[in-house]
Order: structure tokens, then C-alpha cells, then sequence
């Protein structure tokens, strides 16, 4: 399947669509199009099931009638149940890897790609067009095309192309966030606009109204397109596996620069202990790519050849159990997918058994001859081992072909140990044994080290339980994170009418445009202009005409007659002002204003739309108006006085609840894993 397929009766014209975006196709029915529509469609399911759970605990909560409180523990108990359902089958969207794969990968093994978070649409148009109208005195109406190309460019990033036009779709928006932020997000006021996020590993919204979450799920999702390329790559071609090396390793680069930036995002797949775990996962296959692209011209049946790849095998290996290690600690385990961690498992166990097979290859199918390089030879065996068999030396290994051969035979053991683990591990993960090429690739590894152990196997020997020595791990090539250079592009400012940003920006304040008349006394305007664009009056003479009809020292020049001139220069407002005839002509001035001091930042958190904070407009509930009995009549606090008492209490972002351990609700024991919204009552603490 590719990304590029159009409908019936819509022909491609080669260059530039008319019909969509670049980097964007929303006629696109593709595997990875229809697995998204389908992440879509289980996340809307499980905010349903949450709300129903959530309206269940309050009933619970309210009554004291035994038989509804039955009816309402039996209620939760089928919710439970379909939202352990829905669960389920989010993680098995999560381990459908087989759709990210390359269409004619047939020789290797499988890799792990990140899924899109979903969001849901936003209409711009009202709240901008009254922010416009309001703030900046201008008709909003008459940016109704670009906030129409703002929420074309928003809405094109939720199916992006799987190539670099697509990461280019997600960087163009992200660069135009900051811009949007200044305009239009004021810290004294709430705009309105909610941003909700799905998580990607529970289905459990998150709303906000700042950008932020905005910020962090572009990049998120921008790292996840990258991990498709990567796993979309021909790896078999050196091309394909540089493509691969370097999408997973800018993968890598975007998460951490994600964890860095954006430490207290409330979305739990963009936790720093997730974000951790998902860059060791990236850097792993990238390294394991890296291994291909040793092995791809083929592997020389010599010994320092053969020792060198034990050492990148063994290298794959480490890095692959350093991530099972990182998946199945708390609170990871609960929600990172079992493929996932089953599948870094088998290639642990996978690449070690190839290190000791390489091992063995060099130990039993070469001898040391007299035109070796004995002392290199020694220093290449004792590179390999941390630790030697008891009073043995590696020029003793070396020298001896029967302590070659009997240690040879050790790592063909230790070889087949751990593919036979690796296929048993295989077999107890269901979605790993959909992907038949993974269980082929690991039988023929098999059956190559009980091959190499027959050829060797001599019956009339006594058997020996000698178990080989760990291999060193080391490589030429380490996997690094690297952060792409298109995270962030130029582009030109969808609102750049209403001015430059230096001053025309939503957290700057100024009256509302003002008409002067200018009549020139010999050609004397009485005042000169300075600063960049726009303009400002400088050296007024208070006598002068203008300075009589309302002209202040200060004031920004932004209209001279017809001509708006936000961002012309001096010169050029200088150009347009030295022709003045005796009639004089109009300009339209502001004055700026002293910014009001802002309010305690507090923005609203929702998650499974229910709030986790609060803005400042609902915070009159209190916990003591639970008893009215107990109420007392006392002043209210204003909200700057009330903002400045809860400063510690109460936080702008939360974390994911997680499940009640604790036993007291009954209806939670069969979903532990499942975050209960029994938590959505606390006052959560920050990442």
C-alpha cells in the first residue's frame, strides 16, 4: 500500500494538487489511513464508557439506597468490562506493525512504529474574528481566508503523506504556533478554544486551552511519522537502511527534545519515563539497522570479521534488553503494549544467540596457522570475552584445538539456548504470531546453530557442560539521536495585517485608532518620526496643529490616509507625509497602554472530560460547602487574592490517574491497569 493513491475520477497532475495540501490526501485509502480511522473511532468509545463510569461513581457517591447502589455496582461492572475490551483493542492497534512495513520486506525482521495521537477538529473563525474585532479595533471578517488556511493547515495535519513532505506538513504548523500564540492567546484572557488530545497508548483525552499541548502533540506526532518512514525503508538496499537509521534516529531526537521542553504535559505517552523508554526503543532499532547495513554485503568467513560481528550482535542485544528493561517497570508495564515488550524480548534473545553462533563460527572453522597474526589474533579473542575459563589464557585458546573446539562447542550450545528461548517467547504473545517472516527468520537461525553443532558433534566424546563466556558488546557505529533540521521552518505569518509582532501582540494593550489631521505650517508637520516599522512620533511640538487635534509623543503611526502603514519604515511614511497640501490629510494613530498585571496563569485540564483544574471563573466550590450545615457566611475573596492564597494548591497540568490499588472500590479489582477515574477527584501532583 502506498500513501499516494487517489480516487476514481480524480487524475494526479504531477505537481502541486489543487485538491489538497502538499504533503497531505485526504482521498488516501491506505492500511496505515484505515488503522488511524479506526484509532479514531475506539478513542470516541472510550470517553463514552468514561463518562458512563464517571456518572455511575457520582450516583454511588449520592445515594443511600442499598438497591440502587446495587444497580449502579452492577452498571460499573459492564463498564469496566467493555473498557478493558476497548483497551485491548487499542493495544492491538498499537501492535499492528505489519501495515508500517516495507510491501516487499520478505528477509527481515519486523520493526516497531509509533501511531499518530489523534485530536479532534477546532473551529477558529468565531473566537479569532472577536478576538480581532476586540483586541486589535479591526473586522474580523476580513481574515476569514486566512483563519480558513490556519484550520486547512491544522486539519491536513491529522493524515499526513508517510514522506518528508508530511514531517514538512507538521513542521510548517509548528512553526506557526508560536506566532499564533502571540496573537491571539493573552494571558489576561481565556480565548475559548479547547485543544484535546487523545493518548495513544489508554484512548484517554486530554483538553486544554493554552498551546501547549498543542506544541508537544505536533512534535509527538512528528517523531511518530519519522518511525514510519523508518520501518516503510528497503532494508534491503544500503539506501533503505540509511533512511532507516536516520528516521529513527531524528525519532529519538524529537522525543527528547520533547521530554526537555515540554516536562509537565498531561498526556501520559509524553511522560518523561514514556518519552524515555521510547527513545532507548528508537535508538535500539536504529542500531539494529546499523547491524544490517554491516552484514548486508555479506559477512567474510574469517575470524576477525566473524568476532567483530559477534561484538555489533551483541551490541543490538544489549540495547534491546535495556528497553525490555525500561517496558516492564511501573508504570510503563501497565499500558505499554505487550508486543511491544514480547517483541524486544525475542530480538534480545535473538542477536545474543547470533553473537555466540559468530563466536563459534570463528573458533571452530579457523585455526590458528603460521601465517596468522598470533599477537593480534590474542588481542582480538581477549577483546571478546569480559572473563576467561579458570587457567586458560587466550593464546592457550588459541593454540589448543581441542580447548578451541571444546569452547567453540560451548557458544553453539549457549547459541541454541537462546533462539529456542526466543521462539518460546514467540509463541505466547498472539500478535507476534501474525507476523510469519519473524517466526520463518527465527526458525532458520535455529536450525543454522543445530547445523554448525552437528558438524562439530562427535559421539564418542564425553559430554561437556562448560557454558561459555559472556561477549563483550561494542560497535564502529553507535546510534545517536539526532534532531532534524525541519523541526522547525520560516514561514510567513497568517494575521501579518495586523501588524508587526513587536507590538502588535495579544499581550499588548492600546486604545483604538484614533484619527489625526495634519495641516503643515511651512511645510512643518511639527513632530519627526522614529523606530522601525511601525513608526512612532517623536519630538512633538505641543502647539502644533496635530498636537491640538489629539497627537501624543509615543503614538504609533498605522494608516496615512488610505494607505495602512504598520509596516512601513520611516522613509517611507516620511515619503508618504512630505506631499502634503495646504488641505492637509488624515492618519490613524494608537497609544499604547500600561499592561494590566496578569492574572495567576491557570488553565483548564481536562481528561475524559472531566476537569482535573480549573479556571479561575470555577473555583467557588469548596470542599466545606459539602456540609451546608457547617457553612459559614464569610466575604469572598476577589480573584487575585484568591489566585495568590492557592498558588501551591492547585497546578495548570496534570498527570494520568492511575488505577486504585488500594481495594476500597470494588468494581476496580478486574481493571487495574485501566486509569479509574475515582483518581479524577484528587488534586493530582505534576510529572
Amino acid at each position: 500500500m502506498t500513501d499516494t493513491l487517489l480516487p476514481n475520477g480524480i487524475k494526479d497532475s504531477g505537481g502541486d494538487s489543487n485538491y489538497f495540501r502538499k504533503g497531505f490526501n485526504p482521498f488516501a485509502q491506505t492500511g496505515r489511513s484505515k488503522l488511524q480511522n479506526k484509532r479514531a473511532s475506539l478513542n470516541q468509545q472510550i470517553i463514552k464508557e468514561m463518562r458512563m463510569r464517571a456518572g455511575a461513581e457520582n450516583l454511588l457517591k449520592a445515594t443511600s439506597n442499598n438497591k440502587v447502589k446495587e444497580m449502579v455496582l452492577l452498571e460499573l461492572s459492564y463498564v469496566n468490562a467493555n473498557l478493558q475490551l476497548l483497551m485491548g483493542q487499542l493495544e492491538g492497534l498499537n501492535s499492528s506493525v505489519e501495515v508500517y512495513q516495507n510491501t516487499h520486506e520478505t528477509a527481515n525482521i519486523p520493526l516497531i512504529a509509533l501511531g499518530l495521537k489523534e485530536t479532534k477538529e477546532i473551529d477558529f473563525s468565531t473566537p479569532f474574528k472577536d478576538f480581532i474585532l476586540e483586541h486589535y479595533s479591526e473586522d474580523g471578517s476580513s481574515f476569514e481566508d486566512e483563519i480558513a488556511d490556519l484550520m486547512d493547515l491544522r486539519q491536513a495535519c491529522r493524515m499526513p503523506s508517510r514522506n518528508e513532505a508530511g514531517v514538512e506538513l507538521f513542521a510548517k504548523y509548528y512553526s506557526h504556533l508560536p506566532l499564533l500564540e502571540s496573537r491571539f492567546f493573552s494571558p489576561n484572557r481565556q480565548t475559548g478554544i479547547f485543544f484535546t488530545w487523545y493518548d495513544s497508548f489508554t484512548g484517554v483525552p486530554v483538553c486544554q486551552q493554552n498551546l501547549s499541548l498543542e506544541k508537544a502533540s505536533i512534535l509527538f506526532n512528528m517523531a511518530a511519522l519519522y518511525s514510519q518512514i523508518g520501518t516503510r525503508s528497503d532494508r534491503q538496499t544500503i539506501a533503505g537502511l540509511e533512511e532507516a537509521i536516520s528516521s529513527f534516529q531524528k525519532t529519538g531526537g524529537i522525543l527528547n527534545h520533547l521530554k526537555e521542553t515540554f516536562t509537565h504535559t498531561p498526556s501520559y505517552d509524553m511522560s518523561p519515563a514514556m518519552l524515555s523508554m521510547l527513545i532507548r526503543m528508537m535508538l535500539a532499532q536504529a542500531q539494529e539497522c546499523l547491524f544490517e547495513k554491516t552484514a548486508l554485503p555479506g559477512i567474510r568467513n574469517q575470524f576477525y570479521s566473524l568476532m567483530k560481528m559477534a561484538q555489533e550482535a551483541a551490541k543490538v542485544s544489549e540495547t534491546y534488553d535495556q528497553v525490555h528493561q525500561y517496558m516492564i517497570q511501573t508504570p510503563i508495564k501497565d499500558n505499554v503494549p505487550l508486543f511491544w515488550s514480547t517483541m524486544s524480548q525475542v530480538k534480545t534473545n535473538h542477536y545474543r544467540s547470533m553473537a555466540h553462533y559468530f563466536v563459534a563460527s570463528a573458533l571452530l572453522d579457523h585455526q590458528l596457522g603460521p601465517s596468522d597474526d598470533e599477537d593480534q589474533q590474542e588481542k582480538t579473542l581477549s577483546q571478546v570475552y569480559d572473563r576467561l575459563p579458570e587457567g586458560r589464557s587466550p593464546l592457550d585458546i588459541l593454540k589448543n584445538k581441542e580447548e578451541r573446539k571444546r569452547i567453540g562447542k560451548a557458544h553453539i550450545r549457549r547459541a541454541i539456548l537462546g533462539h529456542e528461548e526466543a521462539l518460546r517467547i514467540y509463541g505466547l504473545c498472539h500478535h507476534l504470531n501474525k507476523l510469519e517472516i519473524l517466526e520463518d527468520i527465527l526458525k532458520a537461525s535455529h536450525q543454522r546453530s543445530l547445523n554448525k553443532h552437528s558438524e562439530n558433534d562427535n559421539k564418542e566424546d564425553f559430554p561437556d557442560y562448560m557454558e561459555a563466556p559472556d561477549i563483550i558488546s561494542k560497535t564502529e557505529h553507535k546510534a545517536e539521536m539526532e534532531v532534524p533540521a525541519t523541526t522547525k521552518v520560516k514561514v510567513t505569518d497568517f494575521f501579518q495585517r495586523l501588524g508587526p509582532l513587536s507590538v502588535f501582540s495579544a499581550k499588548q494593550r492600546w486604545t483604538a485608532p484614533r484619527t489625526i489631521q495634519l495641516l503643515p505650517e511651512d511645510r512643518d508637520l511639527g513632530f519627526t518620526l522614529k523606530g522601525e516599522s511601525p513608526v512612532q512620533v517623536f519630538s512633538l511640538d505641543p502647539l502644533c496643529p496635530a498636537a491640538a487635534d489629539g497627537l501624543k509623543e509615543g503614538d504609533y503611526i498605522v494608516a496615512v490616509g488610505d494607505i495602512d502603514c504598520k509596516w512601513l519604515g520611516v522613509s517611507e511614511v516620511m515619503r508618504l507625509l512630505k506631499d502634503v497640501n495646504e488641505e492637509g490629510i488624515d492618519i490613524q494613530v494608537v497609544s499604547m497602554m500600561d499592561s494590566n498585571p496578569p492574572m495567576p496563569a491557570k488553565s483548564a485540564t481536562f481528561c475524559g472530560n472531566l476537569p482535573k483544574t480549573y479556571s479561575m471563573i470555577c473555583l467557588a466550590y469548596d470542599d466545606d460547602d459539602k456540609n451546608p450545615k457547617s457553612r459559614k457566611v464569610t466575604k469572598k475573596s476577589s480573584f487575585l487574592s484568591w489566585g495568590l492564597k492557592n498558588k501551591l494548591k492547585s497546578a495548570s497540568t496534570l498527570s494520568l490517574p492511575t488505577a486504585d490499588h488500594s481495594g476500597t472500590l470494588p468494581w476496580n479489582k478486574p481493571c487495574p491497569t485501566f486509569p479509574s477515574s475515582s483518581s479524577y477527584n484528587n488534586d493530582s501532583a505534576l510529572y
